[in-house]
Parts: C-alpha cells; sequence; structure tokens
C-alpha cells in the first residue's frame, strides 16, 4: 500500500449526540465543525473537514453492543505532546470519566 494514504474519517453510531459531544468535545477536546440537529455532529482537531461522524440515524436512544459482540474495538488519538494529552487526562478525571 502506498504510504500516503490515510483515514480521513470515521462514522460512529451513537445514540445521544449531545452526549457523545460531551465526551468528544468537551473532555477529549475536538472542535465541532457541524451539526444536523439532534441526528448528527461531525468533529475535527486543527481544522480538517472532520475526523470523527457522530450519528443518530440508526442509533438513537440504542444500547450498548452486549459483551461478546463484534464491533470497532479500539481507536487511537494522538495527541501532539504530553501536556496537551496530560490536559485531556485532566478533563477525563474531572468528569469522572472511567479509564480501564
Amino acid at each position: 500500500m502506498d504510504p500516503r494514504v490515510d483515514i480521513g474519517h470515521v462514522h460512529l453510531k451513537v445514540s445521544d449526540i449531545d452526549r457523545a459531544l460531551a465526551f468528544y468535545r468537551d473532555i477529549l477536546g475536538f472542535d465541532v465543525t457541524q451539526r444536523i440537529g439532534d441526528q448528527a455532529a461531525f468533529i475535527s482537531a486543527g481544522g480538517y473537514h472532520h475526523h470523527l461522524g457522530l450519528n443518530t440515524w440508526e442509533s438513537r436512544g440504542g444500547s450498548a453492543p452486549p459483551a461478546g459482540t463484534t464491533g470497532l474495538y479500539h481507536v487511537a488519538i494522538r495527541y501532539p505532546d504530553r501536556r496537551t494529552l496530560g490536559d485531556a487526562l485532566r478533563r477525563l478525571a474531572e468528569a469522572e470519566w472511567p479509564i480501564d
């Protein structure tokens, strides 16, 4: 594969846009680049149009998948330095977000 290939964005089905934004925007620090009511939000870092799409098109009010099922397991968010990573970890701790 050509080394210039990258992932432009990922869409996540969420049950509640405001709750998802409370995590990705308010805690992790992403910027909202576009919002479509309570149906979708597009977020990014560094001015990109969107790294993550959050939508409720088929998942509004849904529950988390049960243990032992398939699905997205891991995403790495790379902060540019230890200070900005530390800021994100501080916001996670202040929000009492569980880290496992």
